[in-house]
């Protein structure tokens, strides 16, 4: 068995949610989570859009994490 320790440089992860506050409590969840993997944001783009289906609006967002 072998184990390969080779440093993560770049994550890109999306997120989205039916409420901006929750979009952006994910975020911040997301950050404490790559700040463990020594990874910082380095872009966050975001989009709203409306969801006929739910009738609401869906908030997403691109955080592009990369090491300082």
């Amino acid at each position: 068995m072998e184990i390969s320790l080779d440093i993560m440089k770049d994550k890109v992860e999306c997120l989205q949610a039916y409420d901006f506050q929750e979009l952006e409590r994910a975020i911040d969840e997301r950050m404490g989570v790559n700040k463990a993997l020594l990874l910082r944001v380095k872009l966050v783009q975001h989009q709203v859009t409306f969801d006929p289906v739910r009738n609401k609006m869906l908030y997403s967002a691109v955080v592009h994490f990369a090491v300082d």
